[in-house]
This record gives structure tokens, C-alpha cells and sequence, in this order.
């Protein structure tokens, strides 16, 4: 890892927001694995919300998919690891009132809540899985 790596890890340790992460893993039946740069991939989420395919808590990043499959695209989980930055910069879980407010703009502005999102657009929208006709190409 590198040392901005560690930093984040620590930050999000201390913030409280991957413990919350994993919390929410383990009472959702999640597994739980060791992923790269520092990340924990929750593999098998099966709460109906979100409805994302993956979503942020701190440092652990949590898949609806399997566990052979979960990480495995590396654009989309380059696009989590960027809300887990997200996360530490925020100092933890004020990130997700943040979040909420930047999805609620966006929905107002757009109708979807990520085209005008600004933590989306930071990450990324296309790795995201956001874009082409669901979001009426208005990104």
C-alpha cells in the first residue's frame, strides 16, 4: 500500500465509517475478504437497498455479486476506492449526508441521482456503471 493508502485506511478506521462498513457486512450476511490497496471486499450483500451492483462504507466495498466475482471488475472498484478517499476526506459518516444532498441536487437537476452528483462525477461516472440511455445521456 501506499502511504496515502495507509492514511485513508487509518482515517476511515477512526472515523468510524469502516467499522460501520463492516457492521453492515456481517449483519447482511456478507463474506468478508482481505481486497487490494487497503480495501475490504463484502462479497453476497442481499439488502434490497441500495440498488447499486456495489456501494461504499469506509474502506469496505460491498457486492451484491459472489464471492468469485466480487473486485473483479477493476474499473468499478477503482471508482468505490475513490468514494472510500471520499469517506476519509469527509471525516467519515458526515460523507453520507453529503452524499445524500449532492444525490438530491442531482435528482432535481436530472431526475437520476448521480449525472449532477458531485461525489459520482469525482469517482467517476462511466466505471460507476452510470451513463448511456438509463441516465438519458445527460451526464
Amino acid at each position: 500500500m501506499t502511504p496515502g493508502q495507509r492514511i485513508r485506511q487509518l482515517a476511515n478506521l477512526i472515523n468510524l465509517s469502516t467499522p460501520l462498513g463492516a457492521l453492515i457486512a456481517r449483519l447482511s450476511g456478507s463474506r468478508l475478504s482481505q481486497g487490494p490497496r487497503g480495501l475490504m471486499i463484502a462479497a453476497g450483500y442481499s439488502w434490497p437497498l441500495p440498488h447499486a451492483a456495489a456501494f461504499t462504507m469506509g474502506n469496505v466495498v460491498l457486492y451484491r455479486a459472489g464471492s468469485g466475482s466480487a473486485g473483479a471488475d477493476a474499473r468499478l472498484l477503482a471508482h468505490e476506492e475513490k468514494h472510500s478517499t471520499q469517506y476519509a476526506w469527509c471525516l467519515g459518516l458526515p460523507f453520507l449526508v453529503l452524499y445524500f444532498a449532492c444525490a438530491g441536487w442531482s435528482i432535481i437537476r436530472t431526475g437520476n441521482p448521480a449525472s449532477r452528483n458531485f461525489f459520482e462525477r469525482r469517482a467517476g461516472l462511466p466505471a460507476g456503471g452510470y451513463g448511456g440511455t438509463h441516465y438519458g445521456g445527460r451526464i
